[in-house]
């Protein structure tokens, strides 16, 4: 055979065997994983690349006449049905006997399953067709959402749904770190299609797993449950006020987990420093996705002291010393109040402890500062106050020659 002229033939020419899969279900995996090409190489709006792409597909084909390129056209319809042209897509004469059974599937069980931390969720359904003979085998929907970074961050389809979801239970009710229950239909929709939408938009995906290959047909499975109600729609949450800010750290310092860690009644010259470290641990919550003060975990410790506070914060010796000393007192009072297992709380002090000689290189070296925050450790490096702004002119008029800014 020739060499496809466009990415259309090429698709043609990778479903040229369409017609000799045996169910509904094979035939709709074929068509999600060369749709997730597609999707995979999209630059933006991921999803509206698929979208925009079928519906050329589909004009690009509609005189081709062979059974493959008929059926295949049938398939890519059903998966994307709001493509330009996909409404008049039907199945014709020379179509397998499964083509009528393409998206005819009903929910029969939706669930979800996480870690007790709160970094990710799994949410899972479970699909039957009208006629299992030619549609296929029962199949579960899996979709990993990672609250830490907010984003769907992985999906799968796969059968037999029995099985799955019964390894499943079987992991949860093993292990005293996760939880697992039955969701409802339409929460699963809106916070798999939430996360899902920022996913679309990554200018790269995350490396492992189906997400692209199986993102169509993912799609397709969740416009079939109930819509969110508008109520069940989460808002952004409200940032912590000041007096919310102080009404916290008052809790901590007075708590028993602070009072272990002698953070009740430090020196009044370490003050200044416990201070600002609290500050950077609320800060630091505040700009996760569900900015909760009180979701710690080794994950994010992880995302903390080694990432978030070298490239966000300027600290001094004081505060180097005193900053995982905070983070573990904070995690383990956090885990309290939430009510999280011992074990829980007890992995994350042992994590932050494991991390704190990372975190002692990472502000050695200052590898990870942001140019901004380089700027401000020179500044103080060099005895300048960077809230002074005579100070700071003055600086910047002696150093204009070393900056490339000299009129001269």
């Amino acid at each position: 055979m020739a060499t496809p002229q466009n990415p259309y033939d090429a698709v043609l020419h990778a479903a040229r065997d369409v017609t000799k899969l045996d169910c509904a279900l094979d035939a709709e995996m074929l068509g999600t994983a060369l749709l997730g090409s597609v999707y995979a190489i999209a630059e933006e709006d991921r999803n509206s690349a698929v979208r925009e792409f079928v519906g050329g597909f589909l004009t690009a084909t509609s005189r081709r006449r062979t059974a493959a390129a008929r059926t295949i056209r049938t398939v890519f319809a059903s998966l994307v049905p709001d493509a330009a042209g996909a409404a008049a897509v039907k199945p014709g004469t020379q179509s397998p006997s499964w083509s009528e059974q393409l998206g005819k599937v009903r929910l029969t069980g939706s669930y979800a399953y996480g870690d007790v931390y709160g970094d990710q969720t799994s949410y899972l359904a479970t699909f039957a067709y009208d006629d299992t003979e030619t549609g296929g085998p029962e199949h579960a929907v899996v979709a990993l959402v990672d609250h830490n970074i907010g984003i769907t961050k992985d999906v799968f389809v796969g059968g037999p749904a029995e099985r799955i979801l019964g390894q499943v239970r079987e992991m949860c009710a093993g292990d005293a770190l996760t939880w697992f229950r039955e969701e409802d239909p339409s929460r699963l929709r809106g916070e798999v299609a939430r996360h899902l939408n920022i996913t679309d938009e990554l200018g790269a995906l995350p490396d492992e797993g189906s997400l692209a290959t199986d993102r169509a047909l993912v799609g397709a499975r969740l416009a079939l449950l109930p819509t969110p109600l508008l109520s069940a729609v989460r808002d952004e949450p409200e940032a912590l006020s000041a007096d919310g800010r102080d009404r916290l750290v008052r809790g901590f310092l007075g708590s028993p987990e602070a009072a272990r860690l002698n953070l009740h009644q430090v020196p009044e010259a370490d003050l200044a420093s416990l201070h600002f470290c609290l500050s950077l641990v609320l800060d630091h919550s505040a700009t996760l996705p569900d900015a909760d003060p009180m979701r710690w975990s080794p994950a994010v410790a992880g995302l903390f002291l080694l990432d978030w506070v070298h490239r966000r914060a300027v600290l001094d010796m004081d505060d180097a010393a005193m900053l995982p000393r905070v983070v573990r007192g904070w995690a383990a009072y956090a885990a309290r109040q939430r009510g999280l297992p011992a074990e829980a709380a007890a992995q994350t002090d042992e994590a932050i402890d494991e991390m704190v000689p990372e975190f002692v290189r990472l502000y050695t070296t200052g590898e990870r500062r942001s140019p901004a925050t380089a700027a401000v450790a020179q500044l103080i490096a060099e005895g300048v106050d960077p809230d002074d702004p005579e100070a700071l002119d003055a600086w910047i008029e002696a150093n204009r020659q070393r900056l490339g800014d000299d009129p001269a």
